[in-house]
C-alpha cells in the first residue's frame, strides 16, 4: 500500500507535490500551534478557577469564623462542606442547605483529612458521582475547622472544546486554502520551467540527423525570478552551444564530402593518365618500339605527380593528428639560410620571375624543422610564380618583431579577389578554376604551408590587392635557444 502511494505521488506534477508538501508542513505547524494554544488556555482557566476558589474561601472562612454561616457567599453549582477535625477525624457539619454538599461526600472528606495531615491548603481534581469533574480546595478556617469547597470544571472543558472546534475548522479551511491557492501560485511560478520542458520536447522532436540541422527553439520569457532566469539563461546557452556544435558538424561534414570528392577527382586524373599511357606503352612495345621511352617517361611523371599528391594528403593527415604523432623533426637551424636556399631554388626553377631577397640583419637561429620550413617557403614562392604572369617581380624578406621572426613573400601580380581570400587555405581550393592541374597544382600547397607553420606555433597571414599580394609567415621567437629535438 505504501509503495502504491509512493508511485502515485511520484506521478504527480511538481507543483502539486510542492503544494501537498506545504500542506503537510502546515498541518504539522497547525497541530503544534493548536496543541500549545489549547494547553495554555486549559492551564490559564485552571489557574483562574484556583484563584477564584482561594478568594471565595477567604471570604467564606471569615463568614464562618464570625457568623458561623455561609449565607450570601455561595456560587451556583459550587459545593461547601465544613468539617470539625478537633480529634483528627473529619466530621461533616450539617449543611445549611442540602444542595451545599454532593450526594457522595467521600472525595470532600478525603480532602479534609489530607488537609489536616498536611497542615496547609490542598487542591485536587476529582470526579464526583453524577456531577462530573470538580476542582476541590481545602483550607483551615480556624483550629479544628476545615472548609472544603468544590467548583465545577465543565466550564473549562466546554471552553477548551469550543476552542479546539474553532481551531480545527479554522486550520482545515486555512489548509485547504493553502493547498488550493498555493498550488495555483506554484503552477504560475513553475510555468517558466514548463515552458522550458515544452521547448526541450520541441527539440527532441526536431530532426538532428540532417547535416543542415539547426535548433530554432529557445526558452523565452522574463518571469520566474532570478533563479529561473539563471536557469533559463543556462538553458539557452546550452542550446546555443548545441546549435554551434551542429553547425560545426554540418560544416565539417560538408568539408569532408568536398574533400573526398576533390581528392577522388585529383587522384582520378593521374590514374586515368597512368592507365592511358600504360595502354600506349603496351601498344608501342608491340608496334612502335621507338615510342616506348616517351610513354614510359610520362608514366613515371604521372606516378610521381600522384605520389606528391598522396604525400601531401598524408602530411595533412599527420598534421591534423599532431597530438598523436607530430611530423616535425626539430633542430637548431638558421632561418635566413633557409630563405636563401629557397631563393636560389626559385631562381633556377623560375628564371622568368625576378626575385629580390632581403635576408635581414644577420643569422637567425631557431629550433624548427628545416625541411618543413623549406617546404613552406618553396610552396609560397611557387604559388607566387604559378599565379602571376611571366616577368612579375617577387620578393622575400626576413625581419624580426617583438615576439616573432617574420618572412614576407610578396609579388606584384593581379592579386587575389576578396571573395577568395578566406578560402585560399582550404584544401583543393583554387582561385582560378579554369587553370589546368599541370600549372595550377592540386590546391594543397597553401593548406600544407599553413598546417606546417601552425605545427611550429606560428601563423600565416594574407593581404592582397591589385599589384601587391603578401604572405607573412610568423614563427614565435620563444623557439630561439631551444636544444635540437629529433623525432
Amino acid at each position: 500500500m505504501i509503495g502504491r502511494f509512493r508511485r502515485m505521488y511520484g506521478r504527480l506534477r511538481l507543483g502539486t507535490r510542492l503544494a501537498l508538501g506545504l500542506g503537510a508542513l502546515a498541518l504539522v505547524v497547525f497541530a503544534v500551534v493548536g496543541t500549545a494554544l489549547t494547553t495554555y488556555m486549559r492551564d490559564y482557566l485552571s489557574a483562574q478557577l484556583n484563584d477564584q476558589l482561594r478568594l471565595a474561601q477567604v471570604a467564606q472562612s471569615k463568614s464562618i469564623a464570625t457568623y458561623g454561616t455561609l449565607a450570601g457567599k455561595k456560587y451556583y453549582r459550587w459545593y461547601y462542606a465544613v468539617y470539625d477535625v478537633s480529634d483528627g477525624t473529619p466530621v461533616l457539619r450539617k449543611p445549611e442547605d442540602p444542595a451545599d454538599v454532593p450526594q457522595d461526600v467521600d472525595a470532600l472528606t478525603a480532602l479534609a483529612r489530607a488537609q489536616t495531615a498536611a497542615g496547609n491548603e490542598v487542591l485536587r481534581t476529582e470526579e464526583l458521582k453524577g456531577d462530573g469533574q470538580y476542582r476541590l480546595r481545602a483550607c483551615e478556617v480556624e483550629p479544628g475547622v476545615v472548609l472544603v469547597s468544590g467548583a465545577p470544571m465543565d466550564g473549562i472543558g466546554g471552553t477548551v472544546r469550543q476552542l479546539i472546534t474553532v481551531q480545527v475548522v479554522t486550520f482545515v479551511l486555512a489548509l485547504l486554502g493553502l493547498v488550493v491557492f498555493g498550488r495555483a501560485l506554484l503552477r504560475r511560478g513553475l510555468k517558466p520551467l514548463s515552458d522550458m520542458a515544452h521547448t526541450a520536447h520541441g527539440i527532441a522532436s526536431h530532426d538532428l540527423t540532417e547535416s543542415a540541422a539547426r535548433l530554432p527553439l529557445r526558452a523565452d520569457g522574463r518571469d520566474g525570478g532570478p533563479e529561473v532566469e539563471e536557469l533559463r539563461t543556462a538553458f539557452n546557452t546550452m542550446l546555443e552551444h548545441i546549435d554551434e556544435s551542429l553547425a560545426v558538424r554540418a560544416e565539417a561534414e560538408q568539408r569532408l564530402r568536398r574533400f573526398v570528392a576533390d581528392a577522388s577527382h585529383e587522384l582520378r586524373t593521374p590514374l586515368m593518365s597512368v592507365r592511358g599511357y600504360a595502354d600506349l606503352f603496351q601498344y608501342a612495345a608491340a608496334n612502335a618500339p621507338e615510342e616506348r621511352d616517351r610513354h614510359l617517361a610520362r608514366l613515371r611523371a604521372e606516378a610521381a605527380r600522384m605520389a606528391v599528391l598522396l604525400d601531401d594528403l598524408l602530411l595533412l593527415a599527420r598534421l591534423d593528428a599532431a597530438e598523436v604523432e607530430t611530423p616535425l623533426r626539430l633542430e637548431d637551424a638558421d632561418l635566413v639560410e633557409l630563405v636563401r636556399g629557397a631563393a636560389d631554388a626559385f631562381h633556377a626553377a623560375h628564371p622568368d620571375h625576378p626575385l629580390a631577397v632581403t635576408p635581414g640583419p644577420g643569422p637567425l637561429r631557431l629550433s624548427l624543422d628545416p625541411v618543413r620550413i623549406r617546404q613552406v617557403l618553396d610552396n609560397l614562392l611557387t604559388n607566387a610564380a604559378v599565379h602571376t604572369p611571366a616577368g612579375t617581380a617577387v620578393s622575400v624578406a626576413v625581419s624580426v618583431s617583438s615576439d616573432a621572426a617574420l618572412v614576407r613573400i610578396a609579388d606584384a601580380g593581379p592579386g587575389i579577389p576578396a571573395a577568395d581570400r578566406d578560402r585560399v587555405f582550404d584544401r583543393f581550393y583554387r582561385v582560378d578554376k579554369a587553370r589546368s592541374r599541370d600549372r595550377g597544382g592540386s590546391g594543397l600547397g597553401l593548406p600544407v604551408a599553413r598546417s606546417l607553420v601552425a605545427a611550429h606555433g606560428g601563423t600565416i597571414e594574407l593581404s592582397s590587392e591589385p599589384g601587391a599580394t603578401v604572405f607573412t609567415v610568423a614563427v614565435p621567437l620563444d623557439r630561439i635557444g631551444r636544444p635540437p629535438i629529433s623525432r
